[in-house]
């Protein structure tokens, strides 16, 4: 799901009023999520990309990219949607630090992984761009599938009568 209103997920709002207790994080930031899941068995890292700002719990480690100059926000995008950081999260995660689901990770840890990424500004920036248009063009085949079902639910409903 990535970075997403409560509303959306919930159909409610569960969060407090008072967000005080929480970090701020601001569109193009990264949130690293050390909630394990099937889907997710080392967490997952989303960059805030629908909002202008949100909050989070502070069991998330939030971050930003310092250099635009020396990492792309959209390569980032791209590594964090695969397993190869997983290795690095795995070196630092110790053995039975599993808190209900909640890796137990130090931020500072976390800061010390290894990120693979083609040392050319320029090429990270062309695999960024490719893979963010590949999302778009997914997101518009979900779309045109949707509506195609929809249609396909009123002709059945329509042809048996």
């Amino acid at each position: 799901y990535g970075l997403i209103d409560q509303n959306e997920f919930f159909d409610k709002r569960i969060a407090s009023k008072d967000v005080s207790g929480y970090y701020l994080v601001r569109k193009g930031e990264f949130a690293y999520n050390k909630s394990t899941s099937s889907d997710a068995p080392w967490g997952a890292i989303k960059r805030l990309d629908k909002y202008e700002s949100g909050v989070l719990s502070t069991l998330y480690i939030v971050f930003q990219i310092r250099d635009e100059n020396i990492i792309d926000s959209d390569y980032l995008v791209t590594y964090y949607d695969t397993d190869l950081w997983h290795k690095g999260v795995q070196a630092i995660a110790a053995e039975g630090a599993r808190n209900h689901g909640l890796l137990n990770i130090a931020p500072a840890d976390f800061f010390k992984t290894t990120i693979s990424m083609p040392k050319n500004i320029e090429e990270q920036r062309k695999i960024g761009a490719y893979f963010k248009h590949l999302d778009h063009l997914i997101t518009l085949h979900q779309r045109k599938l949707e509506k195609l079902k929809i249609i396909k639910k009123s002709f059945l409903e329509k042809m048996f009568v």
